[in-house]
């Protein structure tokens, strides 16, 4: 992964509108270790291939980056996101590390499940 190009991550956010996708989206500020850290409050999400369809989206910020997808019935926002992964043209792969390295948030697009 490299850090976030936001011009050719907003292209392949484009390229994917409109159509049906899998996504997996997590979040996580320390619940698969907070037993080594009594100070950070436990808190993760997770879905996978859950099926969307966006009809508009964007990326914003000055990175860390944002990225709304709006839905006929609602919205999918991620903050956060760092590095993505430039060689693959038919998924979007975003992730945000923290200062460590350590994963904190993923955002992924895909027309094949995950």
């Amino acid at each position: 992964m490299e850090l976030i190009n936001q011009a050719e991550v907003q292209q392949m956010i484009d390229k994917l509108k409109d159509q049906d996708l899998y996504i997996h989206l997590e979040m996580t500020t320390g619940a698969y270790a907070a037993h080594h850290d009594s100070t950070k409050h436990p808190a993760a999400n997770f879905i996978t291939n859950a099926s969307i369809r966006y009809t508009a989206g964007s990326i914003s910020g000055n990175g860390p980056y944002r990225v709304g997808l709006k839905m006929n019935q609602g919205w999918i926002y991620t903050e956060g996101l760092t590095h993505f992964e430039q060689a693959d043209t038919d998924r979007l792969i975003m992730a945000g590390h923290d200062s460590q390295g350590k994963l904190v948030v993923a955002l992924q697009l895909s027309r094949e499940p995950f």
